[in-house]
């Protein structure tokens, strides 16, 4: 309970400092918003163009890129001190100041900033989730919003957990940023869309190696009540998210393992 308290200081602290220049915040959420759009209009001429893609509507596809860019946003947000490690803390040295202090080295990354510049991100997001949802008139049951809720929770964690695993890196490499961005802001892309549209070898890589279609694709199926294209039960739909809260464990484990094997730039 101490460490949470903590956890809702340095937030606090982080919004309050943001909030000291709130001219800079409304341009850079306004950015964010602004790059998310052209992103959706991309989508939107696709159908203007082609009117389907596979048998998948324009609504249905919002629905999934609504989805997930909520999901991103809220793990972008929250991962930041992840997100800029290897260049703030292990190329300067300053990881050392973490390791010396009396708290949990997760814990004062976790804190370091609330990145609210991505609400921009998350409202567009959650403009195009809500179109998505009244074109396809969906009469959300408490079951439908429980596997929502529960999709959004897995796809934090799983994203979360690429980030960190993008800092592991920075252990070992601090050129790690592009590498780990094919996966992250890659596997936003990706999960826009249906994964049955992808050929069998992609779709097998974003669901047993990095678990991209159990906490979008798998959940959003079952919210829609279809019949999956590539034959997954309904029982598998409602549990995959928990693949992406595995995923996260699983990267946590590896940071600490490099924690135990990082060595101080000496500076």
């Amino acid at each position: 309970m101490n460490s949470w308290t903590m956890y809702w200081r340095f937030v606090l602290i982080s919004i309050r400092a943001q909030m000291q220049y709130r001219t800079s915040f409304l341009l850079s959420a306004f950015a964010q918003l602004a790059a998310t759009g052209i992103e959706i209009a991309g989508i939107w001429a696709l159908f203007a163009r082609f009117g389907s893609l596979d048998n998948w509507s324009l609504a249905e596809v919002c629905l999934f890129y609504g989805v997930v860019n909520v999901t991103f946003s809220l793990a972008d947000a929250l991962s930041t001190g992840f997100d800029v490690f290897g260049p703030r803390f292990v190329r300067t040295g300053n990881f050392d100041r973490l390791l010396l202090r009396p708290r949990n080295t997760v814990l004062q990354l976790l804190g370091h900033e609330l990145a609210l510049r991505r609400v921009g991100r998350l409202i567009q997001g959650v403009v195009v989730f809500t179109w998505a949802c009244m074109e396809l008139q969906l009469e959300w049951s408490p079951g439908d919003i429980g596997l929502l809720l529960f999709a959004v929770g897995g796809g934090i964690g799983l994203f979360f957990g690429l980030i960190v695993c993008q800092a592991t890196l920075s252990f070992w490499t601090v050129e790690s940023l592009e590498i780990m961005n094919t996966m992250t802001y890659g596997g936003v892309q990706t999960a826009q869309y249906p994964m049955d549209i992808y050929q069998p070898w992609f779709r097998k890589f974003f669901t047993y190696i990095i678990p991209l279609a159990c906490v979008s694709y798998f959940p959003i199926v079952n919210i829609l009540h279809i019949s999956d294209p590539l034959g997954s039960p309904a029982w598998l739909q409602s549990i995959s998210p928990a693949a992406g809260i595995i995923f996260l464990f699983f990267s946590l484990a590896l940071f600490q393992f490099g924690v135990r094997h990082y060595t101080s730039t000496g500076n």
